[in-house]
């Protein structure tokens, strides 16, 4: 059974920057940050079109914000340095990356930098986190920890509240699955409804209304669990598998292989049907994961390069297969004009040889597994 998607995008983004705010900017701040302390309330600098709120947090730096649809940004002291911090953090926040994607928080970045008088330079940047979520609207469903399908030794924990402090569920409805380490790549399974309404985050279900609007469906009632029960599948990147395999670094970088990091992260856990085949792989995937594969292919597409940097022995595989499919397109479609056959004639003059092909392999003197045999040992991808 299919869910109905609300939204799906990038959740989280966040970049650290090796540089030093500039003394002017951290004048203000200090002022903004001491002035916070008295009041006990967020104080708001001005910037040209750029609001940054400053609060009183930060014990050897500043902590502030552009709003909910911008980003948390932590700079250090220059005077009061950390030793090996990067001087300054941006934690783009998620109704912003909901309703501009990642371009819109790259625009952003580059108008509050020049906004801030922050000189940089792009190889001081590093991508320390990217996660991607997908709101299925689906009251029927809820999270097993053995549909889990995950690496060995990947530690798996369940949860029964919005708070992600308890680690068993015993005695009451399981709200939500987390499976591996957030530094380097993590699944989560959780009941975003309920999040929603004990934090007041309801911008999400504006996000939610608008889908449901276009697929001609009406409102959620969030009174109504039965009726607007929302789960969130949500994958989890960070700089191990970001930077360390991926090489990922600056924004170009980011916006160049992101999706190949996804779709590698997706090969590795799935969440399944559970049968009773004790080898697990086998086992049938859920049908809300592979609306999740999708929405993760479809809106990450532009941003794969089908190469991956750090595993040169799969990305050479890669490329010869895309080689040869070319050739055997190629040569299809010649012996189709050979054979008189017309455009339109196409797919099926290719299924029917196909089956020509499979006869003439059987009947063939030399059989097909020896042949593989042959052709695997002369293309050894090392």
């Amino acid at each position: 059974m299919d869910g109905v998607i609300l939204h799906s995008g990038l959740d989280q983004l966040k970049f650290t920057l090796s540089t030093d705010i500039p003394p002017k900017l951290r004048a203000e701040l200090a002022s903004a940050k001491a002035h916070a302390k008295e009041t006990h309330r967020e104080c708001v600098l001005e910037f040209g079109d750029i609001t940054l709120s400053v609060s009183n947090k930060g014990a050897r730096g500043f902590t502030a914000h552009t709003g909910d649809h911008g980003a948390i940004w932590l700079f250090q002291d220059p005077e009061d340095r950390i030793p090996n911090n990067p001087g300054i953090i941006i934690d783009f926040r998620a109704f912003g990356l909901a309703t501009g994607g990642l371009e819109g928080a790259e625009k952003h970045f580059r108008e509050c930098m020049t906004a801030f008088g922050i000189p940089y330079v792009e190889t001081q940047l590093r991508v320390a986190r990217v996660d991607f979520a997908v709101d299925f609207l689906a009251p029927w469903f809820e999270p097993d920890r053995e549909a889990l399908v995950v690496p060995p030794g990947t530690k798996i924990t369940e949860y029964t509240g919005v708070a992600e402090t308890a680690t068993v569920a015993s005695g009451s409805r399981v709200v939500g699955l987390r499976a591996g380490a957030v530094t380097n790549r993590q699944l989560a399974i959780y009941d975003k409804r309920a999040e929603v309404i004990e934090q007041n985050k309801m911008g999400w279900l504006t996000i939610w209304d608008a889908a449901l609007t276009d697929l001609n469906k009406p409102p959620l009632d969030l009174k109504d669990r039965d009726a607007s029960q929302v789960w969130r599948f949500e994958m989890r990147l960070g700089a191990k598998q970001l930077r360390n395999r991926f090489e990922m670094r600056n924004w170009e970088d980011v916006h160049s292989i992101i999706g190949d990091a996804f779709t590698d992260a997706l090969s590795r856990m799935r969440y399944c049907l559970p049968t009773t085949d004790r080898n697990r792989a086998r086992w049938p995937v859920h049908g809300l994961w592979t609306q999740f594969e999708s929405a993760i292919g479809n809106d990450l597409l532009v941003n794969c390069s089908g190469v991956l940097p750090s595993d040169v022995i799969k990305a050479n595989r890669i490329a010869k297969m895309r080689e040869l499919d070319a050739q055997l397109l190629g040569l299809f479609i010649t012996r189709a004009a050979i054979s008189g056959v017309e455009a339109e004639e196409f797919p099926e003059f290719m299924a029917r040889h196909v089956e020509a092909l499979e006869r003439s392999a059987d009947a063939a003197e030399v059989s097909v597994e020896e042949k593989i045999v042959k052709a695997r040992a002369r293309y050894r991808f090392q």
